[in-house]
């Protein structure tokens, strides 16, 4: 809806009305200093006002504006500013234009069953991430996860967030019935486990079309989640692997230590699972993450770091006795082999054999420009293989290439040393 006037909050013009709910309105908003869109979301003064709830809201404002910049993660919505005043406020996130999952919980929209795996698996390794930083969400609904391209997506609204560096008392039960973890229910205290459980219930929708469980009234609905487990989810679905039944159960368990003991095993279970339902040719997001995940080298990158580089890359799958790197051709890039094995020749001698996890060809990329490479490199099994272009590579933040530069410098060293070894051991 186009406004048809000229307002601004703050230094943002605002543009037009993106949605409104029951305590405030967002709009797509122009930030007057750096020319970019924005999501601006304003409360409204009756709300902050409410004898009954306003207090409640409030809380919920200023929890989430005082995450004003601290979650930088590529699959949580980013928040950039926020201004909190006696009887308004709003805050301005990032513009997400895709929409939400809340458009594929129904059965004639559902999205593919690899596709809902991968947002599973960016979503543990978001929120894993901000229960590092201290957060529990205790929100999280189809609604709050938005679309930004793809796969990828984006977690919003942490208005709910219960904060645990916090010294604020914040024993209210919130978030929506439907994803109400049993523990959520009886007023325990939260970890990851019980946005576990919420995430458990996004994913059985997307892949189903239907809650985990059902009631007529809210009374009857709080009971169920407490007591009763649901049906696997290949029993609603008919067409659902049946592998996929432990992977979503086990999020669902009523008792928190019986769900994954952190994120990380959550996701690589999706991950697998992903795999299994993929062809054979297909390389998803969750496979680039986990090859560089596992990487020594890249222990000092952060997620979203992992995330950049991951995104940056040429993959490809490479048949066996394939030549990947000419001796003398000129180049640029490097290379990660993240499955498989290669061999390394010079004027036909055999210098090395590269195996899975490692890079090579990263001379010609620190050099800065295009370097006549020194040796042949062949598959000598099938691969998994990126290659990294020095174009690519600079759109990453600069934090990211002066990690990864590190890395590879630090790998060239001890492979220069190794050879050194073996050539004085020679003598």
């Amino acid at each position: 809806m186009d406004l048809g006037l000229s307002l601004q909050v703050g230094k943002y013009d605002v543009q037009k009305l993106l949605g409104r709910g029951a305590t405030g309105t967002v709009y797509l908003a122009r930030d007057t200093f750096s020319g970019g869109e924005v999501a601006l979301k304003t409360i409204e003064p009756e709300v902050f006002r409410d004898p009954e709830f306003g207090t409640v809201h409030r809380s919920q404002f200023l929890n989430e504006a005082s995450l004003a910049g601290k979650l930088k993660h590529p699959h949580i919505v980013g928040i950039l500013d926020a201004v909190v005043g006696e009887d308004s406020g709003y805050i301005a996130m990032e513009l997400v234009t895709g929409g939400d999952l809340s458009a594929h919980t129904v059965p004639d929209r559902l999205l593919p069953i690899a596709d809902v795996l991968q947002i599973g698996f960016k979503c543990c390794g978001a929120l894993d991430y901000a229960f590092r930083e201290g957060i529990v969400h205790r929100d999280i609904k189809p609604a709050n996860i938005m679309i930004a391209r793809g796969t990828d997506v984006k977690i919003a609204d942490f208005g709910a967030a219960y904060l645990r560096k916090s010294q604020a008392v914040q024993t209210a039960i919130m978030g929506s019935p439907y994803y109400l973890s049993p523990e959520q229910i009886a007023g325990r205290e939260l970890t990851h486990h019980s946005d576990m459980y919420a995430l458990g219930v996004v994913l059985y929708e997307l892949l189903t079309g239907q809650h985990p469980l059902r009631a007529e009234n809210l009374q009857a609905l709080l009971k169920k989640i407490v007591e009763l487990e649901p049906l696997p989810p290949s029993e609603v679905r008919k067409d659902l692997p049946k592998v996929l039944d432990a992977v979503i159960l086990r999020a669902l368990k009523k008792k928190p230590e019986a769900r994954y003991p952190a994120w990380s095993d959550f996701a690589r279970e999706l991950s697998k699972a992903a795999r299994l339902v993929l062809p054979a040719e297909a390389i998803p997001d969750t496979e680039k993450y986990m090859a560089l995940k596992s990487v020594e080298m890249l222990s000092n990158l952060a997620d979203a770091e992992i995330w950049e580089l991951a995104n940056a890359g040429r993959w490809a799958r490479v048949d066996k006795g394939r030549i990947i790197v000419r001796e003398q051709d000129k180049g640029r890039s490097f290379f990660f082999l993240a499955e498989g094995e290669v061999k390394v020749t010079r004027a036909g001698r055999l210098l090395n054999v590269v195996t899975r996890s490692e890079c090579f060809g990263e001379m010609a990329y620190i050099w800065g420009g295009e370097l006549p490479r020194h040796a042949s490199v062949e598959s000598m099994t099938r691969l998994l293989l990126a290659e990294f272009e020095p174009e690519a590579l600079a759109r990453m933040s600069v934090g990211a290439q002066l990690q990864l530069t590190r890395a590879l410098v630090r790998n060239l060293v001890d492979r220069l040393v190794l050879a050194n070894t073996r050539v004085t051991a020679a003598r």
